[in-house]
């Protein structure tokens, strides 16, 4: 596969038991996961992928979902993994759900997480924009760094979870992603690709959705994956995971558990 990347991935688990892959978010890295595949690994060997432009991963100017599903694909075949269980959260979901609908045989389960196989209407232009704005030369710590970014990102914990991606190098503060590269392929991210042609996903489908979040509405996921089951989490938005995590686990720990 041409323009692949090779994915940095973090694993867990025992090697012998079945794989299962774990995709994140715009934005995130697999350590936003790390909790969530420690708790699946007494029954699974999960790996917890850095999709291309995200934590450790390469950077690539390209990004769009095809190339996502295939440098998942590649990360597989190079470990002979014919087919895997596959999490994704929103841009991770939408690149799983990709891969199950152009490579149907590699996905044994699909399981999408607060996200729809549909285009939205959302931007992050003003996100990316304040990141960029952030005067680096002038940061001293995180803290400082979180306040800055305050008044154009008010809510916190989502200012904290976009300054994971800020690292210290050398003495200095500077961006881990590449934020002219997000802010270029934005667009194609919050977007998804023409399934006009595409054969419906007929596998095993779990889509979890945070009861407080408007991303997920069953018409949306029922043509591409009839088989699919629809859960919602109360008291829970997009970040479903982390604001009801005992929740989660047991809600994939079921699905997985089916025979």
């Amino acid at each position: 596969m041409s323009n692949t990347v090779d994915l940095a991935f973090e694993a867990f688990g025992d090697t012998t038991a079945p794989p299962l892959l774990i995709l994140h978010g715009f934005f995130a890295s697999s350590r936003n996961w790390r909790s969530v595949a420690q708790q699946l690994a007494d029954k699974f060997h999960v790996y917890v992928l850095d999709m291309r432009n995200h934590g450790a991963s390469p950077h690539n100017p390209v990004m769009d979902y095809e190339v996502m599903a295939n440098d998942v694909l590649q990360f597989m075949d190079a470990r002979q993994i014919v087919a895997a269980a596959i999490l994704g959260h929103s841009m991770g979901g939408k690149i799983a759900m990709w891969l199950a609908l152009n490579h149907p045989q590699r996905v044994a389960k699909l399981m999408v997480v607060d996200i729809a196989p549909v285009s939205y209407q959302h931007n992050f232009a003003a996100i990316i924009g304040a990141l960029t704005a952030l005067p680096l030369a002038e940061v001293n710590n995180r803290k400082q760094a979180e306040v800055l970014l305050a008044e154009n990102i008010p809510e916190l914990s989502y200012r904290q979870f976009l300054l994971q991606n800020l690292v210290l190098q050398d003495g200095h503060y500077g961006w881990r992603v590449d934020l002219a590269i997000f802010a270029h392929t934005a667009p194609t991210i919050v977007a998804f690709p023409h399934t006009e042609h595409v054969v419906p996903f007929t596998g095993k489908a779990l889509f979890i959705a945070g009861a407080d979040s408007d991303f997920v509405r069953e018409k949306d996921i029922k043509r591409l994956f009839p088989q699919a089951n629809l859960v919602f989490i109360e008291h829970a938005g997009h970040w479903l995971h982390v604001q009801q995590p005992t929740v989660f686990i047991t809600v994939i720990t079921d699905f997985l558990q089916q025979s």
